[in-house]
């Protein structure tokens, strides 16, 4: 009787690896393809490289604007292969007084 106690912990494995490549295979099956939104695109390419924020206050609304942008290039040895990597973000964080 070890040898089912045996398989329970492999067999939940197994189960839950199985569930996550179906989900997996399920959610890149049907997703359709949208085009770039070209003007999203502009302001993102746009952005200066770094992290800025600056605070905004007017007609008793108080909000904060930040940007980042960061651009790496990867490479595998000196001139080998290589990635480039541009993560860029614009973000707001508001607060009105609602009465």
């Amino acid at each position: 009787m070890p040898a089912p106690i045996a398989l329970s912990p492999l067999a939940w494995a197994a189960l839950r690896y199985g569930a996550v490549t179906a989900l997996a295979y399920y959610a890149t099956r049907n997703r359709t393809s949208e085009p770039k939104d070209v003007h999203h695109d502009a302001a993102l390419n746009d952005l200066p490289e770094g992290l800025r924020a600056h605070r905004h206050r007017a007609e008793g609304e108080n909000a904060t604007h930040a940007a980042g942008r960061l651009r790496r290039t990867v490479r595998l040895g000196r001139s080998g292969p290589g990635v480039e990597i541009d993560a860029s973000a614009i973000g707001r964080l508001r607060f009105r007084r609602v009465d």
